[in-house]
């Protein structure tokens, strides 16, 4: 378990100095038995969405900034910090432990500091959970969520975040038999939703390619493109395409794909999901810089277009909560500029009285409704075809009145919550 530790405690450090999601770095890491692995993950994720407090605890015992060739100390004490406060880790294995890898990284010295440390946050144990129980955002991360929310909102976030998502599913087909033979609960619209927890390539049909990973809101434009528009026959580019869900569920209600995408690692492994799912007959698959791809267009247009555009990705913080300390404002502008040239380019891929499906799971509105309504403006030949007649009563808050969708991590409570995401449905008019 000390390895883990160490290994923990190496990559929280890649994570918050190179603002790294922690499935990047995990891949820079030595393979961990499954135990080990779902151990570092847990703490990794604990630690993550209890940085602010833990900072803030740590702040009453070090009074000083560590030098910078002790940085591996400060990551030392918020991951045991986090272990005794919230993994319920014997203290002694907790103390040991860090104490005996920075014994061995560092020195006696700065272990002993560590020791020290980790010594009083066990005995204030009680009052520190009680005192920091509430905070999930650094002050950067609130100023980008209060540029578009009121307070109330925010706090509502906030307390979403804390949360811990849920595994959902899509069936290839048929919902209500897939969720029965998983154990899951049927969502509106048909998503799976199960308890996140153990191996997913051990549940039922996944071999047999019965269903594939996908949240509920990155499950929801291709579901509700399907009410606007039987799909059967339709050519569709799915544009930033990897690593597939959205694509299979193109190809499973019958749709011929072209998924386009900048990375060959990626689309690997939207081509293995396909073919275990046995969809990747109708699809053609192209690695290539999608806004390059648009720009050289020649060919036949599509029928439709669905542009899941590059984003800050915040909608997904309950995932990945590494997100809030690494993401900020100026990430936003800069996805935002990213999607506006997406949209100007979109128009010659896509045949006239076509669909256009933008979305993003980001919770900025400047990546969202600020995004589209200044495209509606500048370009009065699209029009937007209204999605919130398309959902279910139970899903009514969902619905802008504009016609748009916006999902937050807050929605949904009676469920479980869901992944942020903004929807837009944009219709070509003939010139």
């Amino acid at each position: 378990m000390s390895d883990s530790r160490l290994t923990a405690v190496l990559m929280l450090q890649e994570i918050l100095e190179k603002h790294q999601f922690v499935s990047e770095v995990k891949t820079r890491f030595d393979q961990q038995p499954e135990a080990d692995s779902a151990f570092i993950n847990m703490l990794l994720l604990t630690t993550l969405r209890r940085l602010v407090g833990l900072r803030k605890i740590l702040k009453q015992y070090v009074k000083k900034k560590l030098p910078p060739q002790s940085k591996l100390a400060e990551y030392a004490l918020l991951l045991g910090t986090a272990e005794i406060l919230y993994l319920r880790t014997p203290d002694y294995a907790v103390i040991n432990s860090y104490v005996d890898l920075i014994k061995k990284r560092l020195d006696k010295y700065v272990a002993g500091f560590v020791n020290a440390v980790l010594r009083k946050v066990c005995a204030g144990s009680e009052r520190l959970q009680a005192e920091n129980n509430c905070e999930f955002f650094p002050p950067e991360f609130r100023r980008l969520l209060k540029a578009g929310y009121g307070p109330k909102t925010v706090a509502a976030i906030e307390q979403a975040a804390f949360s811990e998502p849920s595994l959902d599913l899509t069936a290839a087909a048929d919902p209500e038999k897939t969720a029965r033979a998983v154990g899951g609960k049927l969502l509106p619209l048909g998503t799976i939703r199960l308890p996140n927890n153990g191996n997913i390539a051990k549940l039922p049909g996944y071999t047999g390619g019965l269903w594939w990973v996908q949240d509920f809101s990155a499950a929801l434009p291709v579901k509700l493109l399907g009410r606007i528009r039987p799909l059967q026959g339709l050519r569709v580019l799915d544009l930033c395409a990897a690593p597939g869900g959205k694509t299979a569920q193109l190809l499973a209600a019958g749709a011929l794909v072209t998924a386009v995408d900048i990375s060959a690692p990626r689309l690997k492994t939207l081509q293995a999901n396909l073919e275990r799912l046995k969809l990747a007959e109708n699809c053609e698959i192209i690695c290539a810089d999608a806004l390059e791809f648009l720009h050289n267009f020649t060919a036949q247009p599509y029928d439709v277009i669905l542009l899941d555009a590059p984003c800050s990705a915040t909608g997904t913080l309950r995932r990945h909560p590494e997100l809030v300390h690494i993401k900020n404002l100026g990430d936003v502008a800069r996805s935002a500029e990213l999607q506006r040239r997406f949209l100007e380019a979109s128009g010659k891929a896509l045949k006239p009285e076509g669909n256009l499906v933008y979305c993003t799971c980001a919770l900025s509105r400047d990546e969202g409704e600020n995004q589209i309504g200044s495209f509606l403006e500048q370009n009065p030949s699209w029009k937007t075809t209204p999605l919130n007649g398309l959902l279910p009563a139970e899903l009514s808050e969902l619905a802008a009145p504009q016609g748009w969708i916006r999902v937050l991590p807050s929605s949904l409570p009676q469920f479980g919550g869901a992944d942020g995401f903004f929807i837009a449905c944009l219709h070509k008019e003939s010139a």
